[in-house]
């Protein structure tokens, strides 16, 4: 039987969707096991099907789905086959989403909206998930919609250390690009023991996707700066963060986010903002766009393996939730 790593009288099953079966394998092999055998395909008029081809009875089963485009599809997929381990007899499913869907949309703006965040937790509540695994979601409050345990880990730890390793921290300054950012913006600046600096913008409420940057506070002149955020989708936000500091004097400009979505023309617009080096993680797939030169893609398969195991071990994980090394 593949797929199983077994603790006295218990059994670890990992399981992946078809979104990004890359990461999966990696998170397998960081554990040494296998993702289990399993059949997955659509019928004619697109539903999804799934089959487990071994017992899953008694299981500790990990279902690893990015939720990257189409994002609707391996959402449904992932609720399906939590679905069908629950009714297999698994003993305790958690749903591992490196990027968790709908997390941009978890209150309301303005009237007659829904609260997406809250819908998407519901969903996998009802179809059977014990437990929920993800790494930086846009608001820390997200954890709050499900009633079990949510297991929320962070990226900075990785992302400070490849800073740190290549920026002469003596001239650094950390920057949030918006005022919602500020928070993880001063954890980064606790554990490099730089200056803070913060990008003010307005969103129009009316144009998603599109900001305003106003002003820098802070001291950028004559230092490198780094922008610091949980995803680049369309690029704007960092695009018009790194003219601002280029524009206040600073001499070089990072960009470091835990998920690189880049919608649209994205990797075009970055590639022209005169970045110095723009660092992710490998939480959702890279387009095969992506120009190699300043990119560094940072994996976050031993992140997610490290926490799979604490779980399945009933370790501690309070480590990974607050971001240490």
């Amino acid at each position: 039987m593949t797929g199983i790593k077994q603790a006295g009288e218990k059994k670890l099953m990992l399981f992946s969707g078809r979104a990004y079966p890359d990461l999966a394998h990696e998170v397998a092999r960081e554990l040494r096991t296998e993702i289990v055998s399993t059949e997955l395909r659509e019928f004619a008029n697109g539903e999804i099907y799934v089959r487990f081809n071994e017992s899953v009875r008694g299981s500790d089963a990990f279902v690893i789905q990015c939720h990257c485009s189409p994002i609707n599809t391996w959402i449904m997929e992932q609720l399906i086959m939590v679905d069908a381990l629950k009714r297999a007899s698994a003993r305790r499913v958690t749903v591992v989403v490196p990027f968790f869907g709908y997390a941009r949309q978890d209150k309301k703006h303005r009237g007659r909206e829904p609260i997406s965040a809250r819908l998407m937790a519901d969903l996998f509540a009802a179809a059977g998930a014990d437990r929920i695994m993800t790494v930086d979601l846009h608001t820390a409050q997200i954890q709050g919609f499900f009633d079990g345990p949510v297991d929320h880990l962070h990226a900075l730890p990785l992302l400070a250390e490849h800073v740190t390793r290549h920026v002469d921290t003596d001239r650094l300054t950390v920057v949030a690009p918006d005022a919602g950012r500020v928070r993880v913006a001063e954890k980064w600046t606790d554990r490099l023991h730089c200056p803070l600096a913060i990008i003010h913008k307005r969103r129009d409420p009316e144009r998603p996707n599109e900001v305003s940057v106003h002003e820098v506070v802070g001291d950028v002149a004559g230092r490198t700066c780094v922008i610091i955020d949980d995803m680049i989708d369309t690029g704007g936000t960092v695009v018009r963060a790194a003219q601002a500091l280029t524009d206040r004097g600073a001499t070089r400009v990072i960009a470091a986010a835990t998920h690189g979505v880049f919608s649209d023309d994205a990797v075009e617009r970055l590639e022209q903002a005169g970045l110095a080096q723009l660092v992710i993680t490998n939480t959702l797939p890279n387009p095969a766009s992506i120009p190699s030169g300043r990119m560094v893609v940072l994996s976050i398969a031993p992140l997610l393996a490290r926490a799979i195991s604490e779980v399945f071990l009933e370790g501690s994980v309070t480590s990974l939730f607050e971001g240490e090394s």
